[in-house]
């Protein structure tokens, strides 16, 4: 059996499991997510089909919803609050060194595998900003040196 296949027959399951919600698109999503770690891309067809959706709607909810990934992610997932709270006490300066310091881009891992750097907007921490999740821990008033740390603690 590929790995195609099962994969298919594992978001058959998935959905199986999740068709008679009110709603199943974004459960089924997460499920899939949380099986995968992404949502790939043999899986949409599955799901539209399942749902009697088009392929375009099930991607045009997974790109909206910025927590769904088509690729794997790194072993660890920094997220940098890009709120506007968080900005006006140096997020976008944060964001900058982060970028700069893991050599990747939003939504990108580092070479080795090691660390996606993904962008949200709020993660509830206005009064401690910038913020911060690493691997869903939410770490307040976040600056250089503390992203240093964060990143040497997660390689």
């Amino acid at each position: 059996m590929s790995d195609q296949s099962v994969t298919v027959a594992r978001v058959q399951e998935i959905v199986a499991a999740h068709q008679g919600l009110e709603g199943p698109l974004l459960p089924i999503l997460h499920a899939v997510q949380a099986a995968f770690g992404h949502v790939p891309e043999a899986a949409v067809p599955v799901i539209a089909e399942a749902l009697n959706l088009g392929r375009a709607e099930v991607h045009g909810v997974m790109s909206f919803y910025h927590d769904f990934r088509e690729a794997p992610a790194g072993r660890h997932v920094v997220k940098l609050c890009r709120a506007e709270s968080c900005q006006s006490v140096g997020a976008d300066r944060v964001a900058a060194h982060a970028q700069a310091r893991l050599g990747v881009d939003w939504h990108g891992t580092t070479a080795d595998g090691a660390v996606t750097l993904e962008p949200v907007f709020c993660l509830g921490l206005c009064a401690c900003g910038p913020a911060a999740m690493v691997d869903g821990r939410l770490i307040g008033r976040v600056d250089e040196a503390r992203l240093d740390a964060i990143v040497a603690e997660v390689r």
